[in-house]
């Protein structure tokens, strides 16, 4: 995809949504750490509805050590692979008070070196919380990457980085959640709503619906 096209996707993209935000609901950067861990093969709608008496008990690193790993466990237990979550996050809690003075770190080094913090939840966190022009690739972003030709690669970390060369730098801050969005909503998976696409004559997916 040349460079025109690439930004005309996106202007396209901005014009309907020209401030995305995060469909996770949280109230500070802790709080979107731990909903964006919890996110991690499960439904952002499922993360919510689990997480809104989580964090009107628990809205800091010092407040979840004092819940403790049960008591996460029986906020999240709908959520799956939720031990293992819930073992991650108290042992990063515990980190946050320990290493960096109850502070989510705003380093994507310090981040990835969290318990169940990879390179995207980092990525997501530094632009949701830090307004950092991040591209988190997730599923979603990994197929409308691919299969509109925007930016190809065999794995998500490929795909940032090709995303990371071809965005331009005024539309860097958005691209994560208008291509997040787009593939939840519009560029599905299985059946993509291509007669609804506002990006369809730009897109080079042979099998257009």
């Amino acid at each position: 995809m040349n460079p025109a096209t690439v930004d005309q996707l996106f202007a396209r993209l901005a014009a309907r949504n020209p401030e995305p935000k995060s469909e996770l609901e949280y109230h500070n950067p802790f709080t979107l750490l731990v909903a964006v861990v919890l996110s991690a093969q499960a439904t952002d709608a499922g993360v919510n509805k689990a997480t809104r008496a989580l964090f009107a008990e628990v809205d800091t690193p010092a407040a979840m050590l004092v819940l403790g790993e049960e008591g996460l466990k029986r906020h999240i237990r709908t959520i799956g692979l939720f031990n293992t979550k819930a073992k991650n996050i108290i042992e990063l809690s515990r980190r946050l008070v320990g290493q960096h003075g109850g502070q989510v770190p705003v380093d994507r080094q310090a981040l990835e070196a969290l318990p169940g913090v990879g390179r995207k939840t980092a990525n997501v966190v530094l632009n949701v919380a830090f307004h950092q022009p991040t591209i988190a690739v997730d599923t979603h972003i990994f197929r409308v990457a691919n299969r509109t030709g925007l930016a190809c690669g065999k794995t998500p970390e490929a795909v940032e980085q090709a995303l990371e060369r071809v965005t331009p730098d005024k539309w860097k801050l958005h691209a994560h959640h208008w291509l997040i969005l787009h593939g939840r909503y519009i560029c599905k998976a299985k059946k993509p709503n291509c007669p609804a696409c506002p990006i369809a004559d730009l897109c080079e997916y042979s099998e257009k619906s």
